[in-house]
């Protein structure tokens, strides 16, 4: 499969969510790889969407998210959990889009290993979490370039999925901003995640 270039990611959020359905998201790592089709996602912002690490400007914590496109943001969230995110946009200009669900393709062993309470193949990535969690990655990994051939993970072209087959909806979660349709999934897929709608009373960014 042919990796996914930054040009091609350094666009709007919203149009990067869409192209990136049906993309999988390959992760080496001594133990093995681990491959996930993403079928769930968020688009973030920067400086105009509330909801976004970057929405009152720049920090240690975001800086991959003023750029380049093409590189992973790596935040920890309720101090359990790690997501992940493709920054996309231009250098300079921030945003994001959060990866939500996937399918396993590649390394389900491993995979399983890694999520040994989840009892069904189909949620191991489902959640962003739990996507996360199966691909192994941690903050450490926190900019790498995913359009790098020789990066550890990388991003693929994959099976486009169809327009008719694409639903949007509001954000999973967040506090501010909960009612934008910026949540992008592939229709029919087990793997997407459970809607939980926000509260304005916990206020927590999500990317």
């Amino acid at each position: 499969m042919s990796q996914v270039t930054r040009d091609e990611l350094a666009l709007d959020p919203l149009w990067v969510a869409r192209r990136l359905l049906g993309c999988e998201l390959r992760s080496n790592s001594p133990e093995g790889e681990v491959g996930v089709r993403l079928v769930e996602v968020e688009a973030y912002r920067g400086l105009d969407d509330p909801a976004s690490h970057c929405y009152r400007g720049r920090t240690e914590r975001n800086a991959v998210m003023f750029g380049p496109a093409g590189h992973l943001y790596v935040y920890f969230v309720y101090g359990m959990h790690f997501c992940i995110n493709v920054v996309c946009l231009t250098d300079g200009v921030p945003g994001a889009v959060l990866l939500r669900a996937g399918e396993i393709t590649t390394g389900l062993d491993l995979a399983r290993s890694r999520r040994p309470a989840v009892r069904k193949d189909v949620q191991l990535a489902s959640g962003p979490a739990r996507l996360a969690g199966v691909l192994g990655i941690t903050r450490e990994h926190n900019g790498i370039d995913l359009t790098d051939p020789d990066s550890p993970i990388r991003l693929v072209n994959g099976a486009q999925v169809a327009e008719d087959d694409i639903r949007s909806g509001p954000r999973v979660g967040v506090a501010a901003a909960m009612d934008l349709p910026w949540r992008t999934w592939v229709d029919g897929s087990a793997a997407v995640s459970a809607y939980r709608r926000g509260t304005r009373r916990r206020v927590q960014a999500r990317a």
